[in-house]
């Protein structure tokens, strides 16, 4: 590498790109531009427009770094500590799943919902099970803004980093967080619980790309067995927590519809929605108790 490459914002750019297509990467520019976008703090629009900017050496050294990082797998946004959900700018932790854009649509899926019971009930109570970075409850109670949350987790680290996201996004005033493995801290009830548990059949875990396997937590991948664990516990004991008019709604692998219909209308439920997600697969299921 020159000593003059990667002074500028567009050379930088270019070197970045250059490294991680000569490694094959799926989408070698993408990448770089959110790479050096989030390194040095830059929109998409203003990397073009400030391409000839110059770049600190310091910034340079930990671009050079990251590259070596994103090429041994670590995704993207890991390496930035940072990624964005439904327009909010949420930190990872290692302790956290890196959300994905698949799990807006849970959120797009239930906002709906959410807003029906507000105009029924006035505060909407909602309640995030494994909420991890906080994204899905966030982003419902950024939407609305009469709505209060809780988010439960068996990561005490990851309700840090949840917790941290609130104050961030200015919602701490209306998210708190709970400790412990599904319903067993939760003392409430909720007008919506949602979900996004780890659903992947232990087998296959080892069968994953290694930017998931390696870099999330493997508590928020392993859904057991027949990858239904999760599903299991949450159907068998949601009724207790919902009221009387209450959803449910839960993002599933892309050929767990069927299955985890079955878990919960076995539990007394009654499945209301399922919606596919961008690839077309089917990705979350929306419940409602039958009394």
């Amino acid at each position: 590498m020159s000593g003059g490459q990667g002074s500028t914002v567009a050379g930088l750019l270019q070197e970045v790109r250059s490294r991680f297509a000569a490694a094959d990467l799926d989408d070698p520019t993408t990448e770089a531009r959110i790479l050096v976008g989030g390194l040095l703090h830059l929109s998409s629009t203003e990397l073009v427009t400030r391409g000839s900017d110059a770049v600190l050496p310091g910034i340079v050294e930990q671009a050079r770094t990251a590259i070596g990082r994103r090429l041994n797998h670590e995704p993207i946004h890991r390496i930035l500590g940072e990624r964005e959900f439904y327009g909010l700018p949420l930190r990872l932790s290692p302790a956290t799943l890196e959300p994905r854009p698949d799990t807006e649509i849970l959120v797009d899926t239930m906002l709906p919902h959410v807003r029906r019971l507000e105009s029924e009930v006035g505060n909407v109570h909602i309640l995030d099970i494994g909420t991890g970075t906080g994204a899905i409850c966030l982003a419902l109670l950024h939407e609305c803004p009469e709505a209060t949350g809780v988010g439960s987790d068996i990561s005490s680290e990851a309700l840090e980093t949840a917790r941290g996201n609130a104050e961030r996004n200015g919602l701490a005033a209306r998210f708190t967080t709970v400790h412990g493995s599904w319903f067993e801290a939760i003392h409430e009830r909720f007008h919506v619980i949602v979900s996004n548990p780890p659903y992947i059949a232990s087998s296959v875990i080892s069968t994953l790309a290694p930017e998931v396997k390696d870099f999330d937590p493997p508590a928020a991948l392993d859904g057991g067995l027949d990858g239904l664990d999760a599903y299991r516990a949450i159907a068998k004991d949601a009724a207790r927590f919902l009221h009387p008019n209450g959803m449910l709604g839960v993002e599933i692998g892309y050929d767990q519809r069927e299955t985890v219909t079955s878990v919960f209308e076995g539990a007394g439920f009654l499945l209301l929605e399922a919606v596919r997600d961008y690839g077309r697969n089917d990705r979350v299921l929306v419940f409602e108790f039958r009394h």
